[in-house]
């Protein structure tokens, strides 16, 4: 047997491990996507499954996208969040209906913008139509009131907090009395103003995207988060109301990777 001398090993060594450094960041975190499921249920209720899809980011239709949307038909949910930044660009409108028309159109969604829409320049009233199209509603501070399961639940989309003109009050205009309340946020820094400027409304839940997780994190620290983040980056906060559930999202953005923050749909049944 041929004796491999340390200085070739230690060299093959750092060589293999920069492989799956690469390939865990380019491939698996970005393509391999984690389901998170969470139940907030009472028991008193009768469950209404929501799952959240954000920061799509979608420049062409790859496998993975199909997955998603096949999973989605799957679990049959309630309702569909896209929680913004669909899109980068007006271009990808037309990928971005391909990816819609893979799910199955009876499932009611409901969409906001995220700061991309605003920063590529994104014909919103297009989109808008897109949404349409697919039984799904674009909320700019905006909020529906609907009946499911004998509950009636409120829908409250906000506005981008960077790109765009958030504005909680507006949102909640003329909002109809729910058993059930659901903030969409993009930007998670925006619960704090809800939280200021939110005196009797009890909300369920936030649902915001933005920070990918930081798309880049070692051991948890992330070095650069989004400007919107403010002190979130990812998953549940619960110290104060309303809580809040941040995901890491699917796409990446500025950089085509992903490292110690892998990609993510939520499901919970509220």
């Amino acid at each position: 047997m041929r004796k491999v001398s340390r200085r070739k090993f230690i060299k093959g060594s750092i060589l293999t491990t920069i492989g799956l450094v690469l390939l865990d960041s380019l491939w698996f975190e970005k393509y391999v996507i984690d389901w998170k499921y969470f139940v907030l249920s009472k028991q008193n209720r009768k469950k209404i499954k929501i799952i959240q899809l954000t920061d799509l980011h979608i420049d062409k239709l790859r496998s993975f996208h199909h997955s998603i949307a096949t999973t989605i038909n799957e679990k049959k949910p309630d309702l569909l969040f896209i929680t913004g930044d669909a899109v980068d660009s007006n271009d990808k409108i037309i990928v971005f209906n391909e990816f819609l028309q893979l799910i199955d159109k009876s499932i009611q969604k409901y969409a906001i913008t995220g700061n991309w829409e605003y920063w590529g320049n994104v014909n919103l009233d297009e989109l808008k139509e897109v949404y349409q199209h697919n039984n799904c509603e674009l909320l700019i501070n905006e909020n529906r009131t609907i009946s499911i399961e004998d509950r009636t639940v409120s829908i409250i989309g906000v506005d981008d907090l960077v790109g765009g003109n958030a504005d909680f009050k507006k949102s909640t205009e003329n909002l109809t009395a729910s058993e059930t309340n659901i903030v969409l946020a993009h930007c998670p820094a925006y619960r704090d103003v809800i939280t200021d400027q939110n005196n009797s409304l009890s909300i369920d839940i936030v649902l915001s995207g933005h920070t990918h997780g930081g798309q880049i994190a070692i051991l948890g620290f992330a070095p650069f988060k989004p400007q919107g983040s403010g002190k979130y980056l990812k998953g549940w906060y619960t110290e104060k109301e309303p809580k809040m559930y941040i995901s890491k999202g699917i796409g990446t953005s500025v950089l085509p990777f992903r490292f110690g923050a892998r990609a993510e749909m939520v499901e919970m049944d509220l």
